[in-house]
């Protein structure tokens, strides 16, 4: 269940990130919605990136996101990583590609602040899989993040399709890290997430876009409106269950 004590102090209990900014403007947009994290997703394997590293950096530098900046990147080398986290100037990593247990020790070595999360790629009886993975990182990684696979282009992320939310509840429940819940979500069904997986945060990327593919104001609002509202019915929920003590 959400634990707000739980995690880097960057990663307090009831986050909302939201990843896939093009520009100045919009990342504005989303620190004034009240976005914990902003996402930036740069050196990928099947999408384009959104915005070249130089301007990620200007961003990051202009508006102080080197704590709430977070890189996202397929990249499994851990030189390439820590090269690319440094030019844009922050300090959490989302590995989305298949890293090995000894490129997540390499980046503890080098860069021992480093805040690193982990996704868990979700996909039809893949749960087995992910436990184990979860398994041999978790003592390595601050956080874990769910994502859905998209079997037709081969894509784990930034796909706009949710998974068994169960998937994500099951795997919440084996680990002692923070699990941030991503993958299809939208205003009209994130409460509902939040409810369903109890996790500690909540990603959004492309449920909240227009048809021109930039952020929808109105949407990113109602997104970080229907989260909290989600994350206070959970935390509500959480103290009604807390068993009083004996006498």
């Amino acid at each position: 269940m959400m634990d707000e004590g739980r995690g880097d102090a960057r990663l307090p209990g009831g986050l909302v990130q939201v990843a896939g900014i093009l520009d100045m403007g919009e990342a504005r947009l989303l620190l004034e919605a009240g976005a914990h994290l902003l996402g930036f997703p740069l050196g990928l394997d099947f999408h384009e990136e959104d915005i070249p590293w130089v301007e990620v950096a200007r961003i990051v530098r202009v508006l102080g996101l080197e704590r709430s900046g977070v890189l996202i990147t397929y990249l499994s080398w851990p030189g390439d990583i820590l090269e690319l986290v440094r030019r844009i100037g922050v300090r959490t990593v989302q590995l989305h590609g298949a890293v090995s247990v000894e490129c997540v020790r390499e980046l503890r070595r080098l860069m021992p602040e480093l805040v690193v999360i982990k996704s868990l790629i979700v996909r039809e009886g893949g749960l087995g899989g992910l436990l184990d993975e979860m398994r041999a990182l978790e003592s390595r990684v601050d956080a874990f993040i769910t994502d859905t696979f998209d079997p037709e282009t081969g894509a784990s992320g930034a796909t706009g399709m949710t998974h068994d939310w169960q998937v994500s509840r099951r795997l919440r429940e084996a680990t002692s890290k923070p699990l941030i819940l991503a993958g299809g979500l939208t205003p009209q069904n994130v409460r509902e997430a939040i409810l369903a997986v109890e996790p500690h945060g909540v990603d959004a990327h492309t449920g909240l876009e227009g048809p021109g593919g930039r952020k929808d104001p109105w949407k990113v609002k109602a997104f970080v409106a229907q989260a909290k509202r989600g994350f206070a019915e959970l935390r509500a929920s959480m103290e009604a269950h807390v068993p009083e003590p004996s006498s």
